[in-house]
């Protein structure tokens, strides 16, 4: 773009052609842009003047003669507010205030359109600035102003001296794919209807603007050191390689860079605290990261060790939301809770409506001719009789010869036949299939107007109502569903089209047509003549004259995609007609040429329905032929010597793109060129471009007649043609700024952000225009507020075909003034267009109220920032200018969408850049944020039937996560700001609260037990034993055959067995072994590595009898020892074990040399195995001295990571075994299926020790054979006639998931679960109330009962707290409101209501446990239903953590804790869970009250956002349930940000989908903003043996950048 400075020049001619014909190489390309300056430069050099002040200059001038001088309007007092046109049109409307300053005005008269440096001279020689090449990428010149592309361009400009600090979205090698060349098309499938980009000027050179510099926010704060060295050689490549390095900011000076060898999959213990061990702030050591693989450590600024960079990414993330955001909000409304959301409030500073109240404008009189036919059919009559040879319809093949002349003659006899057959030849005589009235759908292509034209008139004639719509190409077409909805609602049945047409549609195999999806049945009628039958000479069609019937209907796809029908009278349409040639002054026998589409709108009513009432010739180019000559337009109206041509903007731009090829133009023929979307305001650019091309032409620039029109309003309004070229069309340059709050304000202290408009002319003939409020009551607006306009005519729609509401709402609208009285007796008809009525009785247009986007209170058009859009360079970036924006609803605002197809040779660089400029040049120039901008590959956006982008469909992709972008940008920090205020935390009750009895603050104080073990009386034989190993002594002498154990193999069939007496003998062997071989003393540790079954636990009786203290390890993983190896060695090592015992395979696997590469091998502690046993028996078996000894160990990585042991003693294994006889009845009679991992917690207890105390058969199921069959586990359920059955949620999920489609055939095989009593989930989280509901549901026809299924809860200070039982209350589920949780308060909520969250009971609380709820903080008591940390005291609590150092501290904090007040002196143990306790309305056994506790989710793992308390889980199933391709998600923070990891189970295409709906259900769901969302592949997020995630490792890991993650997309 040739510098604007420049246009105010006197620069010779010859120096004008040769910077036209640098221009033109740079578009074509044969120069580079370097280039192109310096001999640009080298052009203008003598001629550059100083640096202008005239800017200010001009705009004071334009201002004299306008402002202070003009008249004052006084208003009219009268019954009707409304002012004539020609009283009107001397004056200046000028509404003034008290300063005499007027609030717009408007420059007529091209010389005072813009002040001097903007204004482009009208001469020849500049026009060659427009030959522009049509290449594939050109842009929208619809949407182009030289003006507004500079404002972009200053606006960017001052981003340039910053750098840009926002990181580049990491994304996997296989996404970033080069779309080859095929991805183009050519020029001719490009866009073409009303709401599209279409076809685009090639870009320009970067102007070095000289405007007055923008006051606005600094987009971001400061440039950041930010570190993009890549770490590892995993595939995703750093985006755009070296050249992000730059950009992002500078490389940090990595600290100090450690390689550890991989660590294990635990984190390390190296700090005492070998539990919950937080990253110490400020330490230089560091957890060594997971399973993942080698990783370079570095520090960021907070002293947090960090891998290089993804953190530094993350740090420049965390360093850009540091910048002020939009000026603070205050009031709020409340969100049926605590937790407020900000509402906007006006800003005390915006611009608000000063002038008087409008008046309603009235056209000029509709002239009453006496020649003007009655009706349109009888004008057909009257030209088919009177003149049959003059032409009507002249048609054009794709060759632009001529291809068909209709004259009236053959129009009018055609439309007879076409009427007789559609009344007497469907259906039979009785029962016709069509009757007058009815509706018919006109089904014909663009390039076929005279067969469209002919069963039009013909189903005038024969009083049907013809319903023209497009042609269904697919049956998946965007959009075609819509209208199939429309055709049910009009009753239609019958369709008319052409034989060419009919031949095209799709068919099935038996030739029929198809029925489109959401279409009616339908019988398609040809109307070619040749396939009807001749009426009789005695038929004659009922012309009578113009009444209110339905003459068509017209459709109109609405902002939502719906398609209404607008149904126009006969009346209407003759008045429309009769008016439009009053104000075009069309007469007889005139030649018009039409390129717009001839089924609606101007192309309608100009080309087919006007033009017959005149007898004008219609000369239609069909859109074919313009995508292959764009110049075709104007050949014919030199050609034929036209005097009018209907037109839009883009065929105006296509024919500057093409014309100089073109010497023989002459439209001095021309009186009107009817500018279709001349209410665009981006169309003035066309137009203005247009007149300098071709004034040279012979084209007159008061030819150029912009209209506005909607389907409801018909034509609103349209520029008359005038003789007298003196009098210049209006034009306004308004500020941006004041437009989004609705008021018309001159461009005065913001140079850049206007918006030029063009008038469209007057108000038509008969008609009454005002505006009014676009929303609330239709009030008037005020001279200097722009608003709705709204027509009172007789030529208007007259409703939406059967929506009597909405027809309401549009097509009877009493506008009133400000004190309440109707403007009209008459209802008037909105028209769906914001504008005003300026000076002279003018009608400029601003927008549509469909492209209107209202955030935060300010209203932004979608076409301006789609202009934004794509005047930011490089131009050509976005393919053919294919652009939409729309706007989504995120938590109670619209948010701005952006949504650009890519030119298919753009790099992952010129993405990014791009974007991030064009969101700086939206902040600039509009002040609004974009919530999200993606970019889709070139032609994949849905598109309507001519091409343009399917607005509504793009949303609906975007919406539900299909539309495949390939770059996506969200920036929901900056929009969202009306997020609830971040919490300041209260103090709690401290001990100054009233303590009565048991009541807290008047509340009864949380807490609960179980039964009292003390006072049971039960003839437990095993009570009289103190320890286990003396229980098992007696039952091999009291009952030796009786069968503990069985151990079943995958196949189902009993892999082993034990009876006690096999188990006592094996166990002294294993005693021997361990005293001779091992040579170990009492009280030496000793690690068991063996996988799940019988060696196990003779190998833990075998350390009781020898006095050692048995360690259970998980063996390693043969398949991943480099991964799973280390733990074992971890355990082995903190355990400090004396000695390992194994069985012979695991031995040979732990000296192996694949084990040798992950750990040292040499220092392993002697290893034992165990099949290979001494025959002998020992001396005596050890008998400890004292119950509270050390009985074992229990090692266990919690969720967060960390591998903490427990010490668990005699008293406590016996008391814990008693319980949960108790709890379940267990007697040596009963059989219990246990499928659960033994190594740890209950499950061991379950595995190893309850059958022993017991006496009880335990059929073993390891949940490793599951994988091979994962009916294993119910058919042995079904088999031994179990009645209780313990199993993990991982187990539970594996039966769901992979017997989900097999019930049908278990059934068959005999599967039957009716006898199962108790089915206990053992766990140490909040219960998964979504998976054990799906469970029972899914087991139910297999006879399981829902109530069996219920879970147990234990943690590390105690194993089990919780564990349904058999006898009791079914466990309950309750209702909590979400929000509250936050808050750490519970409020019960009903099913179903916003915000609410199922919770379970953990099942009952086992005999001998007493449970009180504490304040984790303050350690006071809490009141019933009131949230705090789980506190336990009970005879099987653990004695205490077994760590290497033994860190006091944490060891009487978790295990010796007491309250701070109330019952001071019990001994308590915290379990790091928040839970609360509720009384329920059920009884306990006993006949008590029963107490529930529900837990919500461990301390540990909750997430302090905002100073709230979330529980990831939450977060997780909100993400879970956004797309159906996530399988599972894990979220945690870093350094504040939120991120969100989610495993895409689908195509890579699909990853980045998955960014906007994820940071969207978050937003809605929790107002959290994600920071950073993750997509990666099935099976990165670690779980544990319990089925728990591990976000802790995976926290590690993606900060080591080892996920090898698909996408990683920063939300700035």
């Amino acid at each position: 773009m040739a510098d604007r400075s420049l246009e105010g020049m006197a620069l010779p001619l010859e120096v004008r052609a040769r910077l036209a014909e640098l221009e033109l190489e740079l578009s074509e390309g044969d120069i580079t842009q370097k280039g192109y300056e310096k001999k640009r430069s080298k052009l203008i050099g003598a001629y550059l003047p100083q640096p202008p002040t005239a800017n200010g200059a001009a705009v004071a001038r334009c201002r004299l003669q306008h402002g202070e001088g003009a008249p004052r309007r006084t208003p009219h007092s009268g019954p009707v507010a409304v002012c004539d046109i020609r009283e009107a049109s001397g004056r200046e409307r000028v509404a003034s205030t008290a300063g005499n300053r007027p609030l717009f005005y408007f420059r007529f008269g091209v010389d005072q359109a813009l002040p001097p440096e903007r204004r482009a001279p009208v001469t020849p020689s500049s026009s060659s600035r427009y030959h522009r090449r049509r290449s594939s990428g050109s842009r929208d010149e619809r949407y182009r102003s030289d003006v507004h592309t500079e404002a972009v361009q200053a606006a960017l400009a001052k981003h340039k001296e910053r750098k840009m600090a926002v990181p580049m979205p990491s994304k996997r090698r296989s996404l970033v794919v080069q779309t080859s060349m095929d991805a183009y098309t050519p020029p001719d499938t490009s866009s073409g209807s009303e709401d599209e980009g279409s076809v685009q000027g090639d870009s320009q050179g970067t102007p070095t603007s000289s405007q007055g510099s923008i006051n606005m926010e600094h987009w971001i704060s400061q440039a950041i050191h930010g570190s993009t060295t890549s770490t590892t050689s995993s595939s995703s490549t750093q985006s755009g390689g070296s050249g992000a390095a730059h950009r992002l900011a500078d490389v940090m000076a990595q600290t100090h860079i450690e390689n550890h060898s991989a660590p294990p999959d635990v984190t390390t213990y190296t700090s005492e605290h070998s539990i919950q061990m937080e990253r110490p702030q400020g330490s230089t050591t560091s957890r060594t990261a997971p399973k993942y693989g080698n990783a370079e450590l570095m520090e960021t600024g907070d002293g947090v060790p960090v891998s290089s960079r993804v953190s530094a990414k993350i740090q420049q993330l965390v360093n850009t939301l540091k910048r002020p955001k939009r000026p603070p909000l205050r009031e709020f409304f409340v969100d049926d809770f605590e937790e407020l959301l900000e509402v906007q409030q006006p800003d005390p500073n915006q611009p608000k409506p000063e002038g008087a109240q409008m008046l309603a404008m009235r056209g000029e009189q509709l002239g009453v001719v006496t020649n003007w036919p009655p009706s349109l059919e009888a004008a057909l009559q009257r030209w088919g009789t009177i003149s049959p040879k003059a032409p009507c319809l002249t048609t054009m093949d794709t060759n632009g010869k001529p291809l068909y002349i209709l004259t009236y003659g053959k129009l009018w006899t055609r439309s007879m036949k076409v009427a007789y057959n559609i009344l007497h030849k469907l259906g039979t005589k009785q029962e016709p299939m069509v009757r007058p009235g009815d509706r018919v759908a006109l089904v014909f292509p663009n390039n076929d107007p005279a067969a469209s034209m002919v069963a039009f008139y013909g189903c005038l004639l024969a009083e049907v109502v013809p319903v023209p719509i497009e042609v269904p190409l697919t049956r998946k077409d965007a959009g075609s569903q819509q209208i199939g909805f429309l055709l049910g609602s009009c009753g239609v049945t019958v369709a008319l089209t052409s034989d060419a047409c009919h031949k095209g549609l799709p068919k099935s195999p038996t030739g029929e047509i198809p029925q489109f999806k959401g279409w009616p049945k339908l019988l398609w009628f040809v109307t070619e003549s040749k396939h009807l039958s001749k009426p009789p000479r005695d038929w004659f069609p009922h012309i009578k004259d113009a009444n209110n019937d339905t003459a068509y209907i017209e459709y109109k796809t609405c902002k939502d995609g719906s398609v209404l029908g607008v149904t126009v009278t006969r009346i209407a349409l003759l008045t429309h007609c009769q008016a439009l040639t009053q104000a075009c002054g069309y007469t007889e026998a005139e030649t018009i040429v039409n390129v717009l589409d001839f089924k609606k709108d101007v192309g309608l009513w100009h080309g087919i329905l006007t033009s017959v009432m005149n007898m004008m010739h219609v000369i239609s180019i069909p859109y074919s032929l313009m995508k292959v000559n764009p110049l075709s337009w104007i050949q014919k109206v030199c050609q034929y010597k036209a005097k009018v041509a209907c037109v839009k903007s883009r065929d105006m731009h296509w024919a500057l793109v093409a014309h100089r090829d073109q010497r023989d133009i002459n439209l001095s023929s021309l009186r009107m060129l009817i500018v279709a979307d001349g209410a665009n305001p981006w169309s003035i650019s066309s137009c203005d471009a247009f007149l300098n091309v071709f004034q040279s032409k012979g084209l007159r620039q008061e030819v150029i007649c912009p209209c506005a029109s909607s389907p409801e309003a018909l034509t609103v309004a349209i520029r008359r043609p005038t003789d007298d070229s003196n009098q210049p069309p209006g034009r306004g340059v308004l500020s941006m700024h004041g437009l989004t709050y609705g008021v018309i304000r001159v461009d005065s202290e913001e140079k850049l952000s206007v918006l030029t408009v063009q008038d469209v002319g007057l108000v038509m003939p008969g008609a009454i225009m005002c505006s009014v409020k676009p929303d609330g009551i239709p009030q008037l607006c005020r001279t200097d507020e722009i608003g709705e306009l709204c027509v009172c005519a007789i030529a208007t729609g007259t409703s939406y075909y059967g929506l009597s509401g909405m027809t309401k709402n549009t097509f009877e609208v009493f506008p009133v003034t400000s004190s309440g009285a109707p403007v009209s007796e008459y209802p008037f008809v909105r028209t769906g267009l914001l504008g005003f009525v300026g000076p002279g009785g003018l009608v400029f247009v601003v927008g549509k109220m469909d492209g209107l986007m209202v955030v935060s209170g300010r209203r932004h058009n979608a076409d301006d920032i789609v202009a934004t859009a794509l005047a930011v360079e490089p131009m050509k970036f976005v393919y053919r200018g294919r652009i939409a924006v729309f706007s989504v609803t995120v938590l109670h605002d619209e948010r701005i969408v952006i949504v650009a197809e890519q030119r298919p040779d753009s790099t992952e660089e010129d993405s990014f850049q791009w974007m991030s400029r064009v969101l700086q040049a939206i902040d600039s120039i509009h002040q609004v944020g974009v919530y999200c901008l993606a970019l889709v590959p070139a032609n994949t956006l849905p598109k309507t039937p001519l091409g343009g982008i399917h607005l509504s469909e793009t949303k609906q992709l975007f919406l539900e996560g299909s539309l495949h972008p390939c770059n996506v940008l969200m920036c929901p920090h900056t929009c969202v700001t009306n997020l609830p205020k971040p919490r300041q935390k209260q103090p709690e009750i401290g001990p100054a609260s009233v303590m009565v009895g048991n009541l807290v603050s008047g509340k009864r104080i949380a807490q609960a037990s179980g039964r009292d073990l003390g006072q049971i009386e039960d003839n437990d034989q095993a009570r009289k034993f103190l320890f286990l190993a003396e229980v098992l002594q007696w039952r091999a002498q009291t009952t030796p055959d009786h069968v503990l154990y069985t151990l079943l193999n995958c196949r189902g069939t009993i892999a082993n067995s034990l009876t006690c007496v096999q188990l006592h003998k094996r166990a002294e062997k294993i005693a021997v072994m361990l005293m001779e071989r091992g040579r170990l003393q009492d009280g030496d540790h000793v690690a068991l590595v063996y996988p799940p079954g019988i060696d196990l636990i003779a190998a833990f009786y075998g350390c009781l009898y020898a006095g050692c203290v048995p360690i259970t390890v998980r063996p390693p993983h043969p398949q991943n020892i480099a991964t799973t190896l280390p733990t074992v060695k971890m355990i082995v090592e903190v355990s400090r074990s004396a000695c390992l015992m194994t069985t012979q395979l695991i031995c040979k696997l732990l000296r192996s040399r694949e084990a040798a590469a992950a750990v040292d091998v040499r220092a392993w502690p002697p290893i034992l195995d165990t099949d290979d046993l001494p025959k002998k028996r020992p001396a005596q078996i050890y008998k400890p001295s004292n119950p509270d000894t050390l009985a074992y160990l229990d090692f266990s990585v919690s969720t967060t990571g960390m591998l903490a042991g427990v010490k668990m003693c005699h008293a406590a294994t016996s008391a814990f075994c008693r319980s949960i006889k108790l709890q379940c009845e267990l007697y040596p009679s009963r059989e219990v299926a246990i499928c659960l991992d033994p190594y740890c917690g209950l499950g061991f207890v379950l595995w190893c020790l309850c059958s022993v105390y017991s006496g009880h058969q335990s059929i073993l199921i390891p949940p490793s054979e599951l994988e091979t069959n994962p009916a294993l586990w119910l058919l042995a359920v079904s088999q031994y006639k179990v009645r209780d059955t313990f199993c993990s949620y991982s187990v539970m999920e594996l039966c769901t998931k992979g017997l989900g489609s097999q019930t049908e055939s278990l059934k068959a095989r005999g599967l039957d679960l009716s006898r199962v009593r108790t089915c206990v989930v053992v766990a140490e989280e909040r219960p998964r109330i979504a998976l054990t509901q799906s469970f029972s549901k899914l087991f139910k026809d297999l006879g399981l009962h829902p109530r069996a299924v219920s879970t147990s809860f234990g943690c590390r200070v105690n194993l089990a707290i919780c564990l349904q039982g058999t006898s009791g209350p079914d466990p309950t589920t309750v209702y909590v409101d979400m929000r509250a949780l936050r808050h750490d308060r519970v409020r019960l909520v009903e099913r179903g209501s916003p915000h609410s969250l199922p919770l379970m009971e953990s099942g009952k609380i086992l005999p001998g446990v007493r449970i009180i709820i504490a304040n984790p903080e303050t350690k006071g008591p809490l009141g019933d239903s009131h949230l705090g940390e789980i506190w336990v005291h009970s005879a099987h609590n653990a004695s205490g953590y077994f760590t290497i150092y033994g860190d006091e501290s944490l060891q009487s904090d978790h295990f010796s804790s007491r309250l701070s007040f109330g019952d001071t002196q019990t001994i308590w143990a915290r379990t790091g869970y928040l839970g609360f306790l509720r009384r329920t309305e059920l009884t306990d056994a006993n006949g008590e009250r029963h107490d529930a506790l529900y837990v919500v989710g461990a301390l540990d793992e909750a997430m302090e956002l905002r100073g709230m308390r979330y529980h990831p889980i939450d977060i997780e199933t909100s993400v879970i349930r956004a797309h159906k391709s996530v399988t599972e998600c894990a979220v945690f923070t870093w350094t504040n940000l939120l991120v969100v990891v989610v495993e895409l189970d689908g195509s890579e295409q699909e990853a980045l989908d998955l960014v906007p709906l994820v940071t969207n259900v978050v937003l809605e769901e929790h107002y959290l903003v994600v920071g950073v969302v993750v997509v990666v592949d099935i099976g990165v997020i670690p779980i544990n043996s319990r089925g728990e995630k591990q976000r802790m490792h995976l926290r590690d890991g993606f900060l080591a950048d080892q996920l090898d993650p698909i996408y990683v997309a920063y939300n700035m």
